[in-house]
């Protein structure tokens, strides 16, 4: 009967609409808004309206839409005859080193870390703590992104890469309390080097004791570390660092058409790993401009540095770690056999901590609600559970990648190379120096 009554109702309203569209012209007609959308985007439409509601600057969480890394269009290469697949899965090694020429190197049991994503420039603090006991129970690292040492992050991870950031909320002293030391100075989905402001009204008192900070002042992630005017004053202080360190020491940037420029100043420091994080990186929330407009995409990016780095003789020296869009184990296995020695995850990572936590937001609300720092829903999160799912998942993707590495012959993932790839894509083969399938193997 209701269902009846809804449709005696909605049949005027119906034709009304229909006639409408079929009759008026297109300047009067509603219809209008579909060619509108198509032409502009939805998601033009609607950052448009955000920016003429403010005026301010708007910022977009998780990162770009534009995926422009062609990892669909490399393919793994079998071994089945005339060489053999690994005879057990259960022979595979997966552990990864990163700084073995340090004094306590890195020990991991996947060449899989997550990234940097900061408390209260990112995330809430339950949700950092779930992150290092998920990354703790399956043998990896976290990092702590642009932010200070926090008790709770540190007594709950096993294995803690500390960023020291151009805000200085690492202070020097908590880095003898990391497990590697890693210079921030970039981001993808930053554009590089950018500005940001959080305003004191944002943050709140363990956040502000945190980021030592008075009563009603803000904190600037500044574009350079204090005191720098030029690179080498850059490579002074990453070389200081590191000849007090006994942990490995990294140097994070973002790719861009000058990476091998920027490889160059690398080159003048003595530090342990490189990360290079792609266009296609995740954050909180940047300006659209600079995640969609600026940068290199991840696996271009990965390709010119590994490259660079080996014609210098330099690949043996410094160990490589990529970031940016990777979702997969497919990608994860990739980018290693590109000459990554690890692979960053973020976002994915998020939405597997959060898989089971879901229905907690929608439909009212988008997910990141329970994980950002801003998070009206943070306080709902469940800690335990969002780190049992993120062991979970990564040890869902270390499994999946062993199958990968049987299959192509070898026992460990480091045992990787471009020579286990093929591309159907001339253009990328020539660049990356991945064999080109339409080629016959002579």
């Amino acid at each position: 009967m209701i269902e009846k009554m809804m449709l005696w109702f909605m049949d005027p309203t119906m034709d009304a609409a229909m006639k409408n569209m079929l009759t008026k012209k297109y300047e009067e007609n509603p219809f209008l808004m579909t060619t509108i959308a198509a032409k502009l985007t939805p998601r033009a439409i609607m950052e448009a309206g955000m920016r003429a509601e403010t005026g301010q600057e708007i910022k977009r969480p998780i990162g770009s839409p534009n995926v422009l890394s062609p990892w669909e269009k490399v393919m793994f290469s079998p071994r089945q005859l005339h060489q053999l697949p690994t005879e057990s899965k259960k022979s595979i090694e997966t552990k990864t080193v990163i700084g073995p020429n340090a004094k306590k190197p890195l020990k991991l049991s996947m060449p899989i870390l997550l990234t940097g994503m900061s408390y209260g420039g990112s995330l809430s603090l339950k949700m950092k703590v779930a992150i290092a006991k998920g990354t703790s129970k399956a043998g990896t690292a976290t990092n702590t992104g642009e932010t200070g040492l926090t008790d709770e992050e540190r007594d709950s991870a096993d294995l803690l890469i500390g960023q020291y950031n151009r805000a200085m909320r690492m202070k020097e002293e908590d880095l003898k309390h990391l497990d590697a030391i890693e210079f921030q100075l970039g981001q993808g989905a930053w554009g590089g080097a950018a500005e940001i402001e959080t305003k004191s009204e944002d943050i709140r008192d363990h956040l502000r004791e945190t980021w030592g900070l008075e009563e009603g002042e803000g904190s600037t992630i500044k574009p350079r570390f204090p005191n720098v005017k030029k690179s080498d004053d850059i490579v002074e202080l990453v070389n200081r660092v590191k000849s007090e360190a006994e942990v490995p020491v990294g140097i994070k940037i973002a790719g861009s058409d000058f990476i091998e420029y920027d490889l160059e100043v690398i080159a003048k420091m003595n530090v342990d790993y490189i990360v290079i994080d792609g266009a296609e990186g995740g954050t909180a929330g940047a300006p659209p401009t600079l995640e969609d407009d600026f940068g290199l995409p991840t696996l271009h990016s990965l390709v010119r540095a590994v490259d660079w780095l080996n014609e210098h003789n330099l690949k043996e020296k410094y160990q490589i770690i990529v970031s940016g869009g990777l979702t997969t184990p497919g990608h994860f296995l990739k980018a290693l056999a590109i000459g990554a020695d690890a692979v960053y995850i973020g976002s994915i990572a998020l939405m597997a901590i959060l898989q089971s936590q879901m229905v907690k937001a929608l439909p009212e609300s988008p997910p990141p609600q329970l994980a950002l720092y801003s998070g009206k829903l943070r306080e709902q999160f469940d800690v335990e559970e969002g780190a049992k799912d993120l062991a979970n998942f990564l040890n869902s993707c270390m499994t999946e990648m062993k199958s990968a590495v049987q299959v192509l012959g070898k026992r460990t993932t480091s045992e990787l190379t471009r020579e286990d790839l093929v591309t159907m894509d001339k253009d990328l083969s020539d660049f990356s120096g991945i064999r080109y399938g339409a080629s016959k193997r002579t």
